[in-house]
Formats: structure tokens, C-alpha cells, sequence
């Protein structure tokens, strides 16, 4: 009998997925510095920006900066996509939970363009967003994301994006 023919636990899978979403959050500075987190429910992520006063672009409405926001969208398009494409392995547990790293996970892919449409003002408080893969290819991706503050059918943003796929680290320099 195999070692893998017992099914894991709950907490084992859990604790995989957790694991390897802290790893993949923490390989990006830039996440920290915005203060993104990300919040998982099986293979879906859900983007957090919790509101900072240094996020608000316009004092006198207030309302959150436009770049913050952008930059919100665009990480948890990234992100999603990152996670989409480690998830196989990491149900498989291929994922060594000892070694993982930044360095042992896929690199994160290129944006090619990444179109904002700002559909109402971003209001002072915690925001949220979730990115839907509308093409996942070996080399390009298209990925949208819609972002929202109180209310999930009261989108302040929305964005689609298009990626280029990093080559697996094992075929570099073939």
C-alpha cells in the first residue's frame, strides 16, 4: 500500500493551501507595502485592501487614489493567476511544504496591458476584489477583475488584463 492511499486530513489540505498562498503573497514587496491580503475559499482567492489613509488620492472628497486601486486589481489578477496554475500540484501534493520558497514557485507572469474602468468613487474604508481567468494558455492569459467596497453588486472598479506566462523554472536555460 502506497503512502498516498490514505486520504489527508482536512487540516493537512488547509494547511498546504494556506502555506503556499503565505509563500506566494509574501514573494511580491508590493503587496506588503499596499497592505494586500488575500482571503481563500478552495481555488478561490479574494483580494483585501484594507483602507490606510495613505490610499486616499483626493483629501477633499475623500476618495481612495486611482494607482492604489489599479495596483489593487492588477496584484489580485496576478495572483489569481499564480494561484490558478500552482493549484494541480498543490492539491497533488507535489508542493514540498519543508522547502517552499519565492524562488521554488512559478515566477510571476508579465502584464501585457491592463485596462481600469473607474465606475464610481473608492470610499474611505476596506475594499475587495476577485479576478475571473477568461484564458489560460501555456504563454498568455486574459484575466478580469471586479472590485467592490460595501456592497459585491456595487462594483467601484473593474479591470481586464492581459498576461504572458513565465516559462517554468525547470526548462530555463534549455
Amino acid at each position: 500500500m502506497s503512502p498516498r492511499s490514505k486520504p489527508e486530513s482536512v487540516q493537512v489540505i488547509k494547511q498546504r493551501r494556506d502555506t503556499a498562498l503565505r509563500v506566494l503573497t509574501e514573494a511580491v514587496p508590493y503587496i506588503r507595502f499596499l497592505g494586500i491580503e488575500f482571503e481563500r475559499r478552495g481555488d478561490e482567492l479574494t483580494g483585501i485592501l484594507p483602507f490606510k489613509q495613505g490610499l486616499i488620492g483626493n483629501p477633499l472628497l475623500p476618495a481612495l487614489h486611482g494607482g492604489a486601486t489599479a495596483a489593487f486589481l492588477e496584484v489580485t489578477a496576478v495572483m489569481t493567476l499564480n494561484w490558478f496554475h500552482l493549484w494541480d500540484d498543490l492539491e497533488a501534493g507535489k508542493i514540498n511544504l519543508e522547502t517552499l520558497t519565492p524562488a521554488s514557485l512559478p515566477r510571476l507572469p508579465k502584464t501585457v496591458d491592463f485596462t481600469v474602468d473607474y465606475l464610481r468613487t473608492g470610499l474611505p474604508r476596506d475594499a475587495y476584489a476577485r479576478a475571473r481567468i477568461t484564458r489560460a494558455g501555456r504563454r498568455y492569459a486574459s484575466v478580469q477583475v471586479e472590485a467592490w467596497q460595501d456592497n459585491r453588486e456595487r462594483l467601484y472598479a473593474q479591470a481586464m488584463g492581459h498576461f504572458v506566462m513565465p516559462a517554468p523554472r525547470e526548462t530555463e536555460g534549455e
